[in-house]
């Protein structure tokens, strides 16, 4: 009985270390953390439930008469806030790199860079924007929640490999 409660406990933490990594939700301390790539297997959970979140955000803005753009803007706030934009400084900062560097050095120099470039201006707008008017095409259909949710697990599930 034991050992299942320490398997448990472990998962338990596992989880909590990945969405410590990849939301801004809190999940309080972990006494003992486990290394990172124990965690790999909860980044899809991560990716449902915040993919999940932002549906419902979606939907809710939709069912409450938000025209489908303003909604889905609303529920990009969501996603951005629950993720504290790490996916899109990411890009940004890849954007200003390739944009700006002319060799591999200054490439990464400029990614490395904490200030924001024309390039990654651009990416933003052209994913942010990319994005809202997808998911404003979506409907207010309550199985597009799922959609997001599955969306955010698949995106999620996929980096792992990358890692890796």
């Amino acid at each position: 009985m034991n050992g299942r409660r320490g398997v448990l406990a472990r998962r338990c933490d596992e989880v909590r270390l990945a969405f410590m990594l990849l939301s801004r939700l809190p999940m309080g301390r972990i006494a003992a953390a486990p290394p990172l790539s124990q965690s790999f297997w909860a980044y899809p959970l991560v990716g449902a439930v915040v993919g999940g979140v932002t549906g419902l955000v979606l939907w809710g803005g939709l069912a409450l008469g938000l025209p489908p753009l303003a909604a889905a803007a609303v529920a990009l706030g969501a996603s951005v806030t629950l993720t504290g934009a790490m996916h899109e400084d990411g890009l940004a900062d890849t954007a200003d790199g390739f944009g700006g560097g002319d060799t591999v050095v200054r490439k990464l120099e400029i990614m490395r860079d904490s200030r924001l470039g024309s390039y990654g201006v651009l990416a933003l707008i052209v994913t942010c924007g990319l994005r809202m008017s997808l998911w404003a095409e979506l409907g207010a259909e309550i199985d597009n929640v799922m959609v997001l949710a599955l969306l955010g697990a698949l995106s999620r599930a996929i980096l792992p490999p990358m890692i890796l």
